[in-house]
């Protein structure tokens, strides 16, 4: 949009170099809107992909490791992220020494983070798919242990939530869950719905649809991969963006929107 407006503007005032100066500023202004300030140069988004990959493997084993054990499910449950991500027998050993690194009680992420948010803190959306992965990682089985919601807490503080943000986020994130194997038939159903889309019943139709569309568009796959999320990550957040969309279509037959 903005990149056809200072093409034009550009060859109003200037012709030919004039316009292709402001075709150039036009299209950052566009990855800008649509991937945040730190999206703005797709040359760094391999930095950014390795980066996020590195801080999420380490929060992982920080994450399993704060009940005292790791249980057989969240071992599982990172085999089976690294299977979907199609990592070679060299990756995996790699997220492997990263996942042992973050169990390490004596281990601190203070570093680690302090990273993420150089370098991938002004994207649009990857600050929240980095919390919302752990969140569900934490629910591995089935159940989020309270020493593993003051690891999930102090994530959050560290990417820059607070306290009330971070709960409403992970309400929602465990209620989206429900519908990870469809839409179920429960009674409260409904009542987890509203929640996985953080809406109540007093909203207007339209302000949850607004909530719904912005919910897809954090998951959308372009905007994602250009923002520096590896593309084989986009499967996970497609899972995703399908409970969302589970959630709301229950919504929707149930309000006739």
């Amino acid at each position: 949009m903005f990149k056809l407006i200072f093409f034009i503007a550009g060859f109003y005032f200037s012709g030919f170099f004039g316009a292709l100066f402001g075709l150039f500023i036009g299209s950052l202004i566009d990855r800008s809107r649509a991937y945040g300030p730190g999206g703005i140069n797709p040359l760094q988004n391999a930095n950014r992909q390795s980066v996020f990959l590195e801080t999420m493997f380490i929060s992982m084993g920080k994450l399993a490791k704060a009940d005292g054990h790791v249980s057989q499910d969240e071992i599982a449950h990172v085999e089976q992220l690294m299977q979907k991500l199609g990592m070679t027998a060299e990756h995996r050993a790699q997220a492997i020494a990263l996942f042992k690194r973050g169990a390490d009680p004596a281990f601190e992420i203070g570093a680690t983070y302090a990273r993420f948010i150089s370098v991938c803190g002004k994207t649009k959306h990857l600050r929240q798919i980095l919390l919302v992965y752990l969140i569900v990682m934490a629910t591995a089985d089935g159940h989020i242990h309270p020493a593993e919601e003051t690891v999930l807490a102090d994530v959050a503080r560290r990417l820059g939530y607070d306290p009330a943000t971070f709960r409403h986020l992970m309400e929602m994130v465990l209620n989206q869950s429900h519908f990870a194997a469809g839409q179920p038939k429960t009674a409260a159903a409904l009542d987890d719905a509203y929640k996985a889309l953080g809406v109540t019943k007093d909203n207007t139709d339209k302000e949850i649809k607004h909530a719904y569309r912005q919910l897809i568009s954090q998951y959308h796959p372009d905007k994602l991969i250009g923002q520096g999320l590896p593309e084989d990550m986009i499967a996970l957040a497609t899972e995703q963006a399908k409970e969302i969309q589970l959630a709301y279509d229950l919504i929707a037959e149930s309000r006739k929107i």
